[in-house]
């Protein structure tokens, strides 16, 4: 049986997505399975990350965000999060020569001021090396919520109204956007869930509005090039209407 990969169908890079977020869960689950330790689970999980960071740009996507921390995972065990941000340092070291090769930016959205500076300080180094690439943009969701992030956002329009520099009249969705952390970002085109969870977790609640939604049972250290080309065709055929006929 042939073990090569599969490569997209000309229909699924006709409408190949913009833009791709991916809820990366299930590596704990993954890790039980195998009677490993959960961090484990997270070090797989990174190799995925890499993978799947890999395939976008080959496969020509313009956007890739990952959720790779949200606000609520401050709340697990400390060695946990230390570990996670243990390999988010190594990843950042380790992987800045080969992001740049392949013509990656990096963005990062979220509360970065509750990450550990020496965390900062790596993800600004980062950042400021893939500065002036134009391939793949990959937004990396760190210490990240969307309730926060509207909340934020609302707090910058009413300081705006206050101040006189915005009428209230004139708040519509493209100024909500405009303050919103992904202001620069355009919208997903199609949200991807791991581990068959049918839920999106607080994760760009006002940004995937009209995005479709992929949900595979794949635990996310699974979810390699493979499992990416399928989502995406499964995209391909969907009949994008927004609301209309």
């Amino acid at each position: 049986m042939s073990t090569a990969t599969p490569h997209l169908s000309p229909e699924a890079k006709a409408s190949l997505p913009q833009h791709v977020a991916v809820i990366m869960d299930g590596n704990g689950r993954w890790a039980k399975q195998r009677g490993l330790p959960r961090i484990e689970g997270h070090r797989q999980g990174a190799e995925s990350a890499r993978a799947i960071i890999r395939a976008a740009g080959e496969l020509g996507i313009k956007y890739l965000t990952l959720y790779a921390f949200s606000a609520e995972n401050w709340n697990r065990p400390k060695d946990e999060v230390d570990a996670l941000m243990k390999y988010l340092v190594h990843y950042l070291k380790t992987e800045t020569a080969d992001l740049n090769k392949n013509n990656v930016k990096l963005e990062v959205i979220g509360q970065i001021y509750r990450l550990p500076d020496h965390v900062q300080e790596q993800l600004k180094k980062t950042m400021h090396t893939l500065a002036k690439n134009n391939g793949l943009t990959l937004v990396m969701a760190l210490s990240y919520g969307s309730r926060i992030e509207i909340i934020e956002a609302v707090r910058g329009i009413a300081t705006k109204v206050k101040e006189g520099k915005l009428d209230p009249a004139d708040i519509n969705e493209q100024v909500i956007s405009q303050h919103l952390w992904t202001r620069n970002i355009p919208d997903p085109d199609v949200l991807i869930r791991t581990s068959g969870e049918m839920r999106v977790s607080n994760f760009l609640l006002w940004q995937i509005s009209y995005a479709e939604l992929v949900i595979t049972p794949t635990f996310w250290p699974d979810f390699r090039k493979p499992q990416l080309i399928a989502a995406l065709e499964d995209y391909a055929r969907r009949h994008r209407r927004f609301g209309g006929v």
